[in-house]
């Protein structure tokens, strides 16, 4: 998907070229199937090609994939995703980035109280 949402739109051997690795050409156009399927990609054909494009924006996609992870991985704990990602994160947080984090929870906690 973040191919698709990189390039706008491509057909499968241009998905192929920019994934960069050694994928079969039929694995990358049966995931394009599967993506078109469910609803995540759209296609329009040119000629004897398929032109595939995101189907969704990809804030939207980002936030369902988000919401399958926190439910799957985290019993649906927001708060045990968070503590999570700030004890394994590979790099440790700046305090600029700790301080914007302090921040969109207290704005969270104040729009909780209203």
């Amino acid at each position: 998907m973040d191919t698709l949402y990189s390039l706008g739109e491509a057909t499968v051997a241009e998905v192929q070229e920019a994934l960069g690795e050694d994928l079969n050409y039929n694995a990358v156009r049966g995931m394009l199937r599967v993506l078109s399927e469910k609803g995540r990609v759209s296609y329009r054909q040119d000629g004897v090609r398929y032109v595939f494009r995101p189907a969704v924006p990809k804030e939207q996609a980002a936030a369902s994939a988000l919401s399958g992870l926190v439910k799957t991985f985290f019993e649906g704990s927001v708060e045990q995703t968070v503590a999570s990602l700030l004890s394994s994160s590979e790099r440790r947080l700046t305090i600029d980035e700790l301080d914007r984090l302090v921040d969109l929870i207290e704005k969270s906690r104040r729009e909780r109280d209203r």
